[in-house]
């Protein structure tokens, strides 16, 4: 064990995660860095809400992992990418949790952008079923 702090999400502090039934669209300089139907939306405390993209719908190729690390007591470790074509405004772009605490597990193996560190993320409508 680290000895970091976990704590539990509640009422002083609570943390949702839900399925987007939105389509998410990272882009950065003209090019799609992600694109998803399987976003999770993580409503937390009073922050705004955050989009998690599962790995397989981001473009790693763009992108390159960083030294940097932060802990949050409520999810646990992250780790770092950059977006090199951004240059230093996109340095740290993209935060992860490989091993998230149980309380937010279902966002292992899902990757979040800061918006001021890419061009857009949008949140497209999804077709109805039938609808083409």
């Amino acid at each position: 064990m680290s000895g970091k702090p976990i704590k539990i999400p509640g009422p002083d502090h609570p943390i949702t995660v839900e399925h987007n039934p939105s389509r998410v669209v990272v882009k950065l300089g003209g090019r799609v860095i992600a694109d998803t139907h399987d976003a999770l939306t993580l409503r937390e405390a009073s922050y705004p809400p955050v989009q998690y993209i599962p790995r397989k719908d981001v473009d790693i190729s763009l992108l390159e992992r960083t030294d940097h690390e932060s802990h949050c007591p409520y999810k646990g470790d992250a780790s770092y990418y950059s977006i090199p074509d951004g240059g230093e405004r996109s340095k740290n772009a993209i935060w992860t949790y490989e091993a998230p605490h149980p309380a937010v597990a279902n966002i292992k193996g899902h990757m979040a952008f800061y918006p001021d560190r890419v061009d857009s993320i949008e949140e497209l409508p999804s077709p109805e079923a039938g609808q083409f």
